[in-house]
């Protein structure tokens, strides 16, 4: 084996597993190229969330069998969320694939590449009632059990070297009626906070200015650390797991580090203690993505989202008081099952309210094993779509009018590199809008950029000062 082909799907945490893939592969001596075609290894790190990734996926896996026909000597490995949901039923629908992983269970990769490998030498041979002989099988072919071990806690190849995402959790227990999150994800768990400070002090050494902090609820951080062995008392902060609050804090006072994200809240999670730590930590960037989903009520707590479209409207306002320069985007389902004209007009409300500085917008997919997938006033494709329509076409004027409000102003930006087209540097602001950029600059370096001009996604302009920090 020498050359490994990876594709990643999915949302900021299959990035960053896809980095821990490529650290354990060119670990094992085989080096990245571009195209399916050239790799002895293909490689797969998927998504479930939506069926649209399952499709996505599907055609992919149809290049790979068409490839490992080719060449049986080919090894093929799946990994994340979709193997962990269908598990061994996923073996059936691509027989042809070698060996697949969880998202837990990323640390066994390099043990099916090793059987997959050397297949004679994890070759079982069984007999049936009978005693006849059945055909060699692979002893292991997937790894799905859900244990305490974090993809966090592997080598990391990163994209950049002055960026690096952190886990600081996993898995989700609000069990939302639409999501599979927490079936394939596993309940929530959070990584010590010694082991957390110990890990972004490295990452500063190594030449790191921003972390992303990541997790599927991710404001939820450390209640778990001090509910385990309590269960049913209300979880409080402790010496070696504090809430995601204090978390922030701890990180703020890392001399040497220039920024800090976070993603994804859950709005039940955004408390006034976040709420000023944010406002009071200059370190942490002023962007928060607080995803809102609906602006009915009834479909709200369909969803079992466990707040009103008030309360959330009043989370942002909180947010937009203490935090004068803070973005806030979201995520909003069209099409939920029951949802009527009128409830959808009270998302399309809820978006004009909040004046959302960005939006992902979705239509319902149904997932096999959630609670609404088998939820009465499934709508047909048609009506999803139209309102996900008039949803984009709301909250891209929203996002318009938002980012033409910097136009004449300076926003600091951290240079990641060329823009899509090579004529200008791409980087992104404090409010993490991508920013395309001339003038003096390197990938690395935070300036200060004059804004002059503004799309529904990103500001254009050019460098005033560098500076180190705000």
């Amino acid at each position: 084996m020498r050359t490994y082909y990876l594709r990643s799907f999915g949302c900021q945490m299959n990035a960053h597993d896809a980095e821990r893939i490529c650290a354990l592969l060119e670990g094992r001596g085989l080096e990245r190229v571009g195209a399916p075609d050239g790799a002895d290894v293909l490689v797969y790190n998927t998504c479930t969330v939506r069926k649209s990734a399952d499709d996505r996926l599907a055609g992919h896996l149809g290049t790979a069998a068409r490839l490992k026909r080719e060449d049986p000597g080919r090894i093929v490995l799946v990994t994340g969320c979709l193997p962990q949901a269908e598990q061994h039923d996923f073996f059936r629908r691509f027989p042809f694939v070698d060996g697949a992983v969880g998202p837990q269970n990323l640390h066994h990769l390099g043990d099916l590449l090793d059987a997959a490998v050397e297949p004679a030498d994890a070759a079982v041979k069984s007999a049936d009632s009978a005693g006849n002989k059945a055909s060699a099988l692979p002893a292991v072919r997937g790894y799905f059990e859900d244990g305490a071990a974090m993809s966090g806690e592997l080598a990391a190849r990163r994209e950049r070297p002055f960026q690096s995402w952190v886990q600081i959790m996993s898995g989700c227990t609000n069990f939302c009626s639409y999501c599979i999150v927490p079936y394939v994800r596993g309940p929530e768990r959070s990584r010590r906070l010694a082991d957390l400070l110990a890990e972004v002090h490295r990452l500063v050494g190594e030449g790191v200015r921003e972390v992303t902090l990541l997790g599927q609820n991710v404001n939820a951080y450390g209640l778990d650390l001090t509910s385990r062995a309590a269960a049913g008392e209300p979880p409080s902060p402790s010496a070696d797991g504090p809430p995601f609050p204090a978390l922030l804090r701890a990180l703020d006072a890392v001399e040497g580090l220039e920024r800090v994200r976070f993603m994804t809240s859950h709005p039940k999670d955004l408390s006034d203690e976040l709420v000023a730590a944010i406002a009071e930590s200059p370190r942490v960037c002023e962007h928060v993505h607080l995803p809102a989903q609906a602006g009915s009520d009834r479909i709200l707590a369909a969803m079992r989202r466990g707040y009103t479209a008030d309360w959330f409207l009043g989370r942002v306002r909180a947010l937009r008081e203490a935090v004068p320069e803070v973005s806030i985007t979201t995520d909003l389902i069209a099409g939920f099952p029951g949802e009527s004209e009128e409830e959808f007009a009270q998302t399309l409300a809820l978006v004009e309210a909040a004046a959302f500085d960005a939006a992902y917008t979705f239509v319902y997919s149904p997932r096999l094993g959630t609670a609404a997938a088998d939820l009465p006033g499934q709508l047909p494709a048609e009506v999803k779509r139209e309102r996900v329509e008039r949803l984009i076409a709301a909250t891209q004027r929203l996002a318009l009018k938002s980012h033409r409000a910097w136009v004449g102003r300076r926003a600091e930006v951290l240079v990641e590199g060329a823009s899509r087209d090579g004529s200008l540097l791409r980087g992104r602001s404090r409010q993490n809008v991508t920013v395309n950029l001339s003038g003096p600059a390197e990938a690395g370096a935070i300036v200060e950029v004059e804004v002059t001009a503004a799309t529904s996604t990103t500001l254009r302009g050019t460098v005033a000062t560098a500076t180190s920090r705000r």
